[in-house]
């Protein structure tokens, strides 16, 4: 099955249903993207470097100030609403998407801004569930929306680190600020290398002739939450451990060379030495990527994605069946430069870069042979092309109430 964007656009729709349930317009629209990360998997969390693009799959939310400290939010594809006071926000029982809005929320209030509640509708292109940090997406997008309407400005960069923090304190996720900087920062035909101790970064030109395949393996990612935190919690075991035996201070994985993870190999403990191993050499892998990139060396770069899948397959163990059958029925289909997992794993998706006269075949011929080798009970899965985007932004539609 292969996806393509269908009539109504996410904008256009949050501004038909907010007329539809609020009875009028919408005074602002904040649109925030998904993204689609290259190369750099389970490297930020540990200070190092990612590589994603901001995609043209975007979350939508129309919005408008009230004069109360209410906030209400129709949630247009769960068919859900939320509602809640900025003088009293707690986690909502039913969790989910809720969480999300009401963890910006907080950090906002806790940073002594003056706001009013809003009343606000999300509607979203971004497939659930598929790693293309939906999740970031909303928590950008509300943030703006939220921000805008309250006349409070925020610099992408403070944005992103903002709406991270609600998902590690409030969500519960421990997620590192990849997601919401390539949502805030994103651009088009760019991908973005950024560095996630010092936040710095560069936009990398995309080469000429290539285009990225999102392939959605319709596994849910179910265990990704839980696992993603047990990563994290064996990678700060890696450093503990490292620190004593190269006898120097050491804040995280990206103070640690892979020589030196490689020299000291049979001193650490299975499994806490192939988490250590992946990370040191995914950092190394982003920034030789990068450079293959500006070079146009695309076999390479390619062979770099490959490399990066077998890591988080092996040393990392995050792939599973679905996962490492999508790459091998990308890989079977001439054209297809690298394949790899995108995002925490478990399932979703993988990406693939591939030759632009490739594209159609791909998506003709990929969903087949990703069937064909798991038999009958194997997902049902969807393809799409994606774009390297601009970031967030929103649009003023109406003057605010006074």
């Amino acid at each position: 099955m292969t996806v393509q964007p269908t009539g109504m656009d996410a904008k256009e729709r949050a501004i038909a249903k907010f007329r539809e349930a609020f009875g009028a317009m919408p005074e602002s629209i904040a649109i925030a993207p998904g993204r689609v990360n290259l190369i750099g998997e389970h490297t930020d969390y540990n200070d190092g470097f990612v590589m994603p693009i901001a995609i043209d799959r975007v979350l939508a939310v129309a919005a408008r100030r009230r004069e109360d400290r209410l906030v209400r939010i129709v949630a247009v594809d769960f068919n859900e609403v939320d509602e809640f006071s900025l003088d009293a926000i707690e986690r909502a029982e039913k969790g989910g998407w809720r969480n999300y809005p009401r963890g910006v929320a907080l950090v906002a209030a806790q940073m002594g801004l003056p706001l009013q509640g809003i009343e606000a509708v999300i509607t979203s292109d971004i497939p659930i569930g598929a790693g293309l940090s939906s999740s970031a997406a909303l928590e950008v997008a509300f943030a703006m929306a939220l921000l805008k309407l309250n006349a409070v400005r925020a610099e992408p960069m403070v944005l992103a680190l903002w709406c991270q923090r609600a998902e590690n304190e409030f969500v519960g996720v421990r997620c590192g600020i990849m997601d919401q900087m390539a949502a805030t920062l994103g651009k088009r035909q760019h991908a973005l290398l950024l560095d996630c101790r010092d936040l710095s970064y560069e936009h990398v030109p995309l080469p000429e002739g290539i285009a990225f395949v999102v392939a959605d393996t319709g596994k849910p990612r179910t265990l990704a939450a839980s696992e993603y935190n047990r990563r994290r919690q064996e990678c700060e075991e890696a450093v503990r451990l490292l620190r004593a035996l190269l006898g120097r201070p050491i804040q995280s994985l990206r103070d640690v060379d892979n020589d030196e993870v490689e020299a000291l190999f049979e001193q650490l403990p299975d499994p806490i030495r192939r988490r250590a191993r992946h990370v040191t050499a995914e950092n190394n892998r982003v920034r030789t990527f990068a450079q293959a990139l500006r070079e146009g060396d695309l076999h390479r770069a390619g062979a770099l994605l490959l490399a990066s899948h077998a890591s988080l397959r092996d040393d990392y163990e995050v792939s599973c069946p679905e996962l490492d059958a999508m790459v091998r029925a990308l890989m079977s289909v001439d054209g297809v430069l690298g394949a790899r997992l995108t995002g925490a794993g478990f399932g979703g998706a993988c990406l693939a870069m591939v030759r632009a006269e490739a594209v159609e075949r791909v998506l003709a011929e990929v969903p087949e042979r990703y069937r064909a080798q798991l038999g009958a009970e194997a997902p049902n899965p969807t393809l799409f092309v994606v774009h390297a985007s601009d970031g967030a932004r929103v649009e003023m539609l109406l003057s605010p109430m006074p």
